[in-house]
């Protein structure tokens, strides 16, 4: 289970993420939906621990940037990163060593194998495209077979087949009861598998709905996004 309470992340006079406060539970996907700038890409990586912030972050208990929190939690930054002298396989093997991971060759095998990266096994980070990049990241994020994963934009630039088979990921990880956040503004993206949405307009959660309720309405995730967003604008 992921909690944040009271989250406020300031740049100096700017308020990026303003006091906010949500839960998603084991096996929940959450999305959390808005316009460029709503401040989602800021809430992501407070939790994943990379930002300072005021404010309380768990995750399963744990304070988000103790060591039990980091050994469950997978993350899938919006801009892939990989390291520029390592092969794909040495990625692996270097969040293997990282975790102190056992028997995790097969594991990195199928993963490689479904984001269709066997061919790219001995290509360097930096001789990879983006689209490649991102497969990267994700395989780097769910080796560990982590408890709770967040994703920022993760469908940005990965091509069709990929995207299928992330889905295909998102549903297994929901089913063993995985926690998930996912930060986007491709509602289409998500339209068929998200549980909760947190809508966020200049860094505050604007609306918080959970799809069966949003289903009893009649409304989908769409309209639901655009009556709010357009209604908060300045």
């Amino acid at each position: 289970m992921l909690n944040v309470s009271h989250l406020t992340k300031k740049y100096h006079r700017f308020t990026a993420n303003d006091n906010l406060s949500f839960i998603v539970n084991d096996g929940e996907i959450a999305v959390l939906a808005g316009p460029n700038g709503a401040g989602k890409s800021t809430a992501i990586k407070c939790i994943a621990g990379l930002l300072r912030f005021d404010g309380e972050i768990e995750i399963d208990g744990h304070n988000n940037k103790s060591i039990e929190a980091k050994k469950i939690l997978g993350y899938v930054p919006e801009i892939p990163a990989p390291f520029e002298l390592l092969t794909v396989w040495e990625h692996m093997e270097f969040i293997a060593r990282a975790y102190k991971l056992t028997d995790w060759q097969k594991k990195a095998e199928e993963l490689i194998t479904r984001m269709e990266l066997q061919d790219k096994l001995n290509k360097l980070g930096k001789e990879l495209s983006k689209g490649m990049q991102q497969k990267i990241s994700i395989c780097c994020a769910l080796l560990t077979n982590p408890q709770t994963v967040l994703f920022d934009e993760p469908f940005v630039g990965l091509d069709p087949h990929a995207i299928k088979e992330l889905k295909s990921m998102l549903f297994e990880m929901k089913a063993k009861g995985t926690t998930i956040i996912i930060s986007t503004h491709m509602l289409d993206s998500v339209d068929e598998f998200w549980d909760r949405v947190f809508i966020m307009m200049n860094g505050r959660i604007e609306a918080e709905r959970e799809r069966k309720t949003v289903e009893k309405s009649g409304e989908n995730l769409e309209e639901l996004f655009f009556s709010i967003t357009e209604k908060n604008k300045d």
